[in-house]
This record gives structure tokens, C-alpha cells and sequence, in this order.
């Protein structure tokens, strides 16, 4: 991802009202780790597992934050249980913040990650969580607006799936 890109993206979600990222460190979307962490008004925790970035992330809303989680889609099948019920079940909305391997829009795509990123979507799916795919960073900033506006209506998840010029 070029760094303009990565600066939008951070500045979108700040607009959003994100004050807290929970995260497992990983290489598709990094650029905005050292952003997130040199911002004094985002809070930004790193976890020992996707499952466990996704606890953090909604204590930290039933705490009073607007939460994310940052994390690729391999991620979403270890924090499947959480997010269901934590997040479905219990209706605690946090903004997934998801690098999506593997799927058409991955600008590096690779055999490696095409069975699990084919899978993704159906997983959300499955989960009952909403989803929108952004592949470039045209409308960025409502997109992510309205993403994080509509998993606090309905109490619950919703994933950004960051692929195409975001995964080069």
C-alpha cells in the first residue's frame, strides 16, 4: 500500500470516531501500525492472537471506546467463536479492520492464501457479520463511516475486506 493511501486510511478511521485498535501484527496493511502508534488520540494494543485482539477490542467499547480490530482473513477463522458471541450474541459492534488474502481483489494474490481468501466472504456469511470491500480509496472516509455507523446500530461487527490497491 502507498503511503498516501495508508495516511487516508488511518485519517478515516480517526473521522469514524476509532479511538482504539486492537491488532496481530501482520505485513499486508502494516503501513498504518507506526501511523496508529505515533497518535496520541488512538489508543493501539497488540494481541498475542486474532481471538484475543478481539476480546481487547470489545471490552474497550463496553469500556466507552470506539473499537477496532486489525487483522487478515486468515484471522477471521481463529476469532470466529468471539466474534459470534461477543459481537452477534452479546452486541458488542467493533469495526474489522480485515487485509483480505487470497480473495480476486489481492493485488498479490498467491495459491497460498486463495483457498482461505475463496472462503472468506461465505465465512461472514455464515457468521452474520456485514461486510464491504474496498479496493481502492475512492469514498474511503464514508465507507468507513458508515461501516462503523451501521455496526453500532445493529450492535454488531462489520468487516472492511481491504483488498486491491491496498495489498500491493
Amino acid at each position: 500500500m502507498k503511503d498516501e493511501l495508508a495516511k487516508k486510511l488511518v485519517r478515516s478511521l480517526k473521522d469514524a470516531g476509532i479511538n482504539f485498535v486492537a491488532y496481530l501484527p501482520e505485513t499486508r496493511l502494516s503501513q498504518i501500525i507506526p501511523l496508529i502508534r505515533q497518535d496520541p488520540d488512538v489508543q493501539l494494543v497488540a494481541a498475542a492472537s486474532e481471538a484475543e485482539a478481539v476480546t481487547i477490542a470489545a471490552g474497550a467499547t463496553l469500556g466507552g471506546k470506539r473499537a477496532a480490530v486489525y487483522l487478515e482473513n486468515t484471522g477471521l477463522y481463529v476469532s470466529s467463536y468471539p466474534l459470534l458471541v461477543i459481537g452477534k450474541q452479546l452486541g458488542v459492534p467493533l469495526l474489522l479492520i480485515v487485509a483480505y488474502l487470497g480473495g480476486q481483489p489481492d493485488q498479490r494474490n498467491s495459491f497460498l492464501y486463495a483457498t482461505i481468501g475463496n472462503r472468506t466472504i461465505p465465512l461472514l456469511d455464515a457468521l452474520g457479520i456485514g461486510h464491504v470491500l474496498l479496493e481502492d480509496g475512492q469514498r474511503l472516509e464514508i465507507k468507513i463511516k458508515d461501516a462503523m455507523r451501521t455496526a453500532e446500530s445493529l450492535r454488531a461487527p462489520v468487516a472492511l475486506l481491504f483488498g486491491g490497491e491496498f495489498t500491493v
